[in-house]
């Protein structure tokens, strides 16, 4: 929070013309405006459509006449030439107007004069192109750990003054809870310690599921993230032994022994393979292993319909995953994001470059993010991907994730067997191996889906016979697109590190 003070301070004192700050926390960013003007001795003034412009003192009295809309109170802030502070809420939407936008930009030309600086606070929307040179966008990060901290004992502090609530979290369930309150908005956090103290009187470990939730609902609000908490055992996973090895080192890079020895943070992974082979059942070992938060970014909601909706989307999955780091964000099939970015000047004229734009963030914020997130990225389709994104350095590794071998389709048959209460040790493993050659993950636990079906349609248990016939009838995806496969085994032979 002082940080913010001061980085507003710094905005008004170097006389920023136009300072857009895009956030759904409007009252919080309005409030710490008008903090740090009066503690600067400014005056500041507020306006919305719906009260027009008026001085934000606690005593302010009537609307500025002639200021009920956006042009009116432009025109007065234009004329005034004192250097006050002005916030304006959800202006964005009313500078369609040629008129408003031509007097907002000679205002914004002037005002180095005055000194006077606005704040555009809105939860979504773009300046108009002739305006973007003249102002400076300001990101209000979600709340980190001691901001959030701060916020729930505050919030306690003011509602047990009015009653019989109790707060009974050990010191380790208060780490998270709190822990679990990442990548909500102050707004959010206060709401779920008022709805647990004020709902049952009492704040108590029964919450901290409370908070997940609560965190679920914000991502799926977003449109475009999916949190998934990290389970209590390690996914079973067969094969893979290569990659499995390469993340057990780097499991402790996080903690502050590994930046004090030297090590930078790991950036992430790229995971290529055939479909069906455990590439997002890795992305869930890896958050599981690490004992962090998955974020899964759905790549088919980013894009929307309505000019600069897709980049927002994007701009916020960053700043969630910023905000709730250290976690995994998981990029599943990454390629259909960004296939545009890779088809060059033909992919631009198909979508209007905002492949290529959509792209370009994406490494901006890999390059920039200074937060420990993890990047675990899938792709089915090498040849859909971006070159730049496969330069040495966007991420630590690229490992191909192949066909399993015979070892580890047998460690999958007794995964699958064993997770439907079955003894692998009753069936002929040695024969179920043989006859699955070709076969990914995926599609021997289908061969041990259909094969339990058949048995207990017919009213018995399931055999080895059962399982065999299965495969027997089943025509693997190396051989329906064996053309495909046989491609890309061929690109990542001397490109990729394997899996296996």
């Amino acid at each position: 929070m002082a940080d913010l003070m001061e980085d507003i301070k710094l905005l008004i004192r170097t006389r920023h013309a136009i300072v857009t700050i895009e956030t759904v926390e409007e009252s919080f960013a309005a409030r710490t405006v008008r903090e740090a003007g009066g503690e600067m001795g400014r005056m500041v003034l507020e306006w919305s459509i719906s009260d027009g412009l008026r001085s934000s003192m606690p005593t302010a009295g009537d609307m500025i006449g002639g200021t009920d809309t956006l042009l009116g109170a432009l025109k007065y802030m234009r004329f005034n030439d004192s250097p006050h502070v002005y916030t304006l809420k959800d202006a964005l939407r009313h500078l369609s107007d040629a008129k408003t936008e031509r007097v907002l930009r000679d205002m914004a030309l002037e005002s180095t004069v005055g000194g006077r600086t606005v704040f555009m606070i809105d939860p979504g929307g773009e300046l108009p192109q002739t305006l973007q040179p003249l102002a400076v966008p300001y990101d209000l990060a979600l709340p980190d750990q001691k901001e959030i901290t701060q916020i729930v004992r505050q919030t306690a502090k003011e509602l047990t003054q009015y009653g019989s609530l109790q707060v009974e979290l050990t010191r380790h369930e208060q780490e998270q809870f709190i822990s679990n309150l990442r990548g909500l908005t102050r707004r959010e956090v206060a709401q779920v310690v008022a709805d647990a103290l004020l709902g049952k009187g009492k704040l108590s470990s029964e919450d901290i599921a409370r908070a997940v939730e609560a965190k679920r609902a914000r991502l799926r609000q977003t449109g475009v993230l999916d949190y998934i908490p990290p389970p209590e055992t390690l996914p079973s996973i067969g094969g893979m032994d290569n990659l499995r090895k390469w993340l057990s080192r780097r499991a402790d890079a996080w903690s502050s022994q590994a930046k004090t020895f030297g090590l930078d943070l790991p950036k992430g992974m790229l995971m290529l393979g055939v479909q069906g082979c455990g590439k997002s059942l890795m992305a869930r070992f890896v958050a599981a292993e690490w004992k962090m938060p998955l974020l899964r970014l759905d790549v088919g909601a980013l894009y929307d319909k309505y000019v600069g909706e897709t980049e927002r989307h994007l701009r916020t999955a960053f700043a969630v995953a910023s905000a709730m780091a250290p976690c995994v964000l998981w990029i599943d099939e990454i390629e259909k994001a960004f296939a545009g970015a890779g088809a060059g000047p033909d992919g631009a004229r198909t979508d209007g470059g905002l492949s290529q734009r959509m792209f370009g963030m994406l490494l901006t914020w890999m390059q920039d993010h200074k937060e420990p997130v993890f990047i675990v990225a899938t792709a089915n389709d090498v040849s859909a991907l971006p070159p730049e994104l496969m330069r040495k350095g966007r991420f630590d590794e690229i490992f191909f994730v192949d066909l399993p071998d015979g070892p580890a389709r047998q460690d999958i048959f007794i995964i699958h067997l064993t997770k439907r209460q079955r003894d692998p040790k009753k069936f002929d493993l040695d024969g179920l191996v043989a006859s699955s050659e070709g076969f990914s993950g995926a599609e021997i636990e289908q061969a041990v889906v259909s094969a339990l079906y058949t048995a207990f349609a017919e009213k018995r248990d399931l055999t080895s016979k059962d399982l065999l016939e299965e495969l027997q009838a089943t025509r693997p995806l190396s051989v329906v697109m064996a053309e495909k496969v046989s491609t890309l085994r061929a690109w990542a032979a001397d490109r990729c590190v394997r899996a296996d």
